[in-house]
């Protein structure tokens, strides 16, 4: 029996264990992943990759190896069975400084993911290791794997000690089922077929979602010259029919001229899933990806939900092992992450259901959706891609804005109210819990950067305007520099070079960013506060007015469990 130690070991080298694996690494902690496959899976499957992903990414210092793989600006339109656009999904905003939806190549970004493991020594990936047994023992965990041959054979067995175990092992986890939690919602008996094909031979970009009430269909271009297709099979229709090179034929006849000429890359059938399992964490043992929840295909938010489980948990992870934070920050991912699963999993339901109308129903549909188009504000909402939940944190590593309450964020402010003149017309929401913007800013170092690359991956507490040292007293000092919190003021371009002088002797280091673009401005104009605490994921931990600074940075010690202790030796800089 072999026996090896880590720090963390991730149990499925997919892109959410291998994503979580790279983040633990780039801030200085050990993992192993263990996979049951002899390598990785050489097909496309998720074809769609959001600007909150690039951001996870571009963190994880991949962003650039896996930017050859994709296409920006992926426009997706709804049409009808006569080809009538029903809507269009085509959103041009870069809040998070990226383009919002970009296509992908999901075996070739999922190697850049894996050979990004390479530059840890003491992170390692190894196939062939079918995990069978996980035990948590209370302050660590041991996970038992049959390590096996090129032909399948178990060869010997492998224990793993660490101290803490993720799944990311899919739908079907092993993890999860240890866990004995359950696995709520619904799978839909409809099945469909997806074909990949090279030389994409209709060369046109983006995405169709075919509504045809005759067969449902999605046509998707891809990067690499890669096109593929989805068609629905009806209740009459037995899996087996796919095997029929006819039958297929058949269903890509109506969109190209000569199927038999296709040069077919993948071929399968699956079942679209709505599930969400009922707690992401037992113990020092943890679920995340396809492990914790299953959602339809419609809005590409598969892949995309699971890099947020590993963004979300790699980071509380880092924390507990450096000794910044006790055990207990690891219950808010679950109170984080599940609930905004949940609510992608109904929208693509809903998205679904739209898709497979009758007839009937299908025209009703059509109506309706040409009635919607006239008005721009509803046009738009399809248009920007309004309807997806962003993530919104209302409880967990969050400070309450208006009573400053650790733990819970309310939504808003109450009308009328002491904060009620500096909300916007629109009723702007407060941003705790949000994630932060990402312009480009200049600084005294770097021109047209983006935000990330200043603030960095830990914890940052900006001003607008101010130098924030000027409302921390000898305490909060303590505090920043016990968690390496970066201290920030954003400034209007025009003033940086007064900011820079101005701040120069301050009883703390403060990196002054020039706001270029005029968006960090607008971003507080309509906010009710003058500072930010930026988690280390960029969500906004806390926000309000500079002179309750020592307050929020009170109740965010609290909501985030830190701890008050030296940090552990080896612990990340």
């Amino acid at each position: 029996m072999t026996t090896f130690d880590t720090d963390v070991v991730v149990i499925g080298a997919g892109p959410v264990g291998l994503t979580l694996a790279n983040l633990l690494g780039v801030r200085g902690h050990r993992a192993t992943v263990l996979e049951a496959r002899d390598e990785l899976i050489d097909y496309p499957r998720g074809v769609g990759l959001d600007d909150e992903s690039i951001r996870t990414l571009h963190t994880a210092g991949l962003w650039e190896r896996v930017r050859p793989y994709t296409v920006p600006h992926h426009v997706v339109r709804l049409v009808n069975g006569t080809g009538q656009v029903l809507a269009t999904n085509n959103p041009h905003t870069q809040e998070f400084g990226h383009p919002r939806k970009h296509g992908f190549v999901q075996p070739l970004v999922d190697q850049e993911l894996a050979a990004g493991l390479d530059r840890f020594p003491d992170t390692h990936l190894r196939f062939g290791h079918k995990v069978t047994g996980l035990e948590d023992r209370g302050d660590h965990v041991t996970v038992t794997a049959e390590r096996r041959g090129s032909e399948g054979e178990s060869t010997d067995t492998v224990t793993v000690t660490a101290r803490y175990a993720v799944g990311c092992e899919g739908g079907s986890s092993f993890t999860r089922k240890w866990m004995g939690v359950d696995f709520e919602g619904k799978s839909p008996s409809t099945r469909w077929v997806v074909v990949d094909v090279a030389d994409d031979p209709i060369g046109t970009p983006s995405v169709y979602l075919g509504a045809d009430p005759r067969r449902p269909y999605v046509s998707i271009g891809l990067p690499q010259g890669i096109r593929r297709w989805e068609f629905m099979l009806h209740d009459d229709e037995p899996t087996e029919l796919c095997d029929d090179p006819a039958f297929m034929h058949t269903l890509l006849r109506r969109h190209v001229p000569d199927p038999a000429a296709l040069k077919v890359i993948n071929q399968r059938t699956f079942t679209h899933h709505g599930r969400v399992a009922s707690d992401f964490r037992k113990g020092r043992v943890f679920v995340a990806g396809d492990a914790a929840h299953l959602m339809p295909v419609w809005l590409g938010q598969g892949w995309n939900s699971g890099i947020r489980d590993a963004t979300n948990l790699a980071w509380k992870l880092s924390a507990v092992l450096a000794g910044d934070a006790s055990d207990a920050l690891l219950d808010t991912y679950t109170e984080e992450r599940r609930k905004h699963a949940s609510d992608m999993i109904d929208v693509n339901m809903a998205a679904g259901t739209v898709m497979k109308m009758g007839r009937f129903g299908g025209a009703v549909r059509d109506v309706a959706a040409s009635a919607l188009n006239l008005v721009p504000k509803w046009k738009s909402y399809f248009t920007e891609l309004r309807f997806k939940p962003m993530p919104r944190y209302a409880a967990g590593v969050v400070v309450d804005q208006q009573t400053l309450a650790p733990g819970r964020a309310s939504a808003g402010f109450k009308r009328g109210g002491r904060l009620a003149p500096f909300i916007d017309s629109a009723g702007e929401l407060s941003p705790v819990g949000l994630q932060f913007i990402q312009p480009r800013v200049t600084t005294a170092d770097a021109a047209d950067v983006l935000l990330d690359d200043v603030t960095g991956d830990w914890w940052t507490l900006a001003t607008w305007g101010t130098n924030p040292t000027a409302f921390l007293t000898d305490a909060d000092l303590a505090l920043v520099r016990r968690h390496r919190v970066k201290l920030v003021s954003f400034m209007p371009e025009t003033q940086r070079p007064w900011a820079e002088k101005e701040f120069a002797n301050s009883p703390a280091p403060v990196t002054v960013v020039g706001d270029s673009t005029g968006a960090l401005k607008d971003w507080f104009d309509v906010r009710a506060c003058g500072l930010v605490v930026l988690r280390p994921d960029h969500f906004v931990a806390a926000a309000c007015l500079t002179r309750q600074a020592s307050r929020a940075l009170a109740a965010l010690r609290t909501a985030a469990s830190l701890t008050t202790a030296p940090a552990l030796e080896g612990a990340p800089a």
